[in-house]
């Protein structure tokens, strides 16, 4: 199974500004709300998404801490797990032998991972295992909030289903409703 439906671009046409930290609107649409590493969605939980240095802060000698094409919209879990890691120690180097990061807006940023029918993340390659393992996406909350996604899916697919399926409506409903009781649920979890 695809590890993500959307490879993220970032924009070439952003006006410049001073702080990183003002990117944050563009860089959200740019990556389509998800993290750009782990690929889970910033609903709902929004407020844990960062920007992170793809080439780290401490690293970089030419590059710019404000430069757009360096940023990545990350979720707290991964921005927390790369921190400042990058092996090769020059801005200009990613990858050393089977460690370091491709950039997550690159096709081959897809071709690192795959999900079981769980939503399990799974690395298939030698570097992607390292990013695995250092982005810590064995983590249990990627499966759930991959599958809470899914679940939404269903759901807005069921809704669609009720006025081509009359005569099992009723029962459609009922479903719905038990997932508008889970919802409910999971909005109280969300804002504890």
């Amino acid at each position: 199974m695809k590890f993500r439906e959307v490879c993220p671009k970032r924009s070439s046409d952003v006006v410049e500004r001073t702080n990183y930290r003002d990117y944050r609107d563009c860089l959200r649409a740019d990556f389509n709300n998800r993290c750009g590493y782990c690929n889970d969605l910033d609903a709902p939980r929004k407020e844990y998404f960062e920007i992170d240095h793809l080439v780290p802060q401490k690293i970089m000698v030419k590059k710019k801490n404000n430069d757009y094409q360096n940023l990545v919209y990350a979720c707290h879990s991964c921005n927390n797990a790369k921190r400042k890691k990058w092996p090769s120690g020059d801005e200009n180097v990613p990858i050393v032998g089977d460690e370091g990061w491709i950039d997550p807006c690159s096709e081959e940023y897809d071709k690192q991972f795959s999900r079981d029918y769980k939503g399990n993340i799974i690395p298939l390659t030698p570097i992607g295992k390292w990013m695995f393992d250092n982005l810590k996406l064995y983590k249990p909350q990627h499966s759930i909030l991959w599958n809470l996604e899914q679940i939404k899916l269903m759901k807005k697919r069921l809704n669609e289903k009720i006025p081509e399926n009359k005569d099992n409506a009723p029962f459609l409903f009922k479903i719905l409703s038990l997932f508008q009781k889970y919802d409910e649920v999971l909005d109280k979890f969300f804002q504890s």
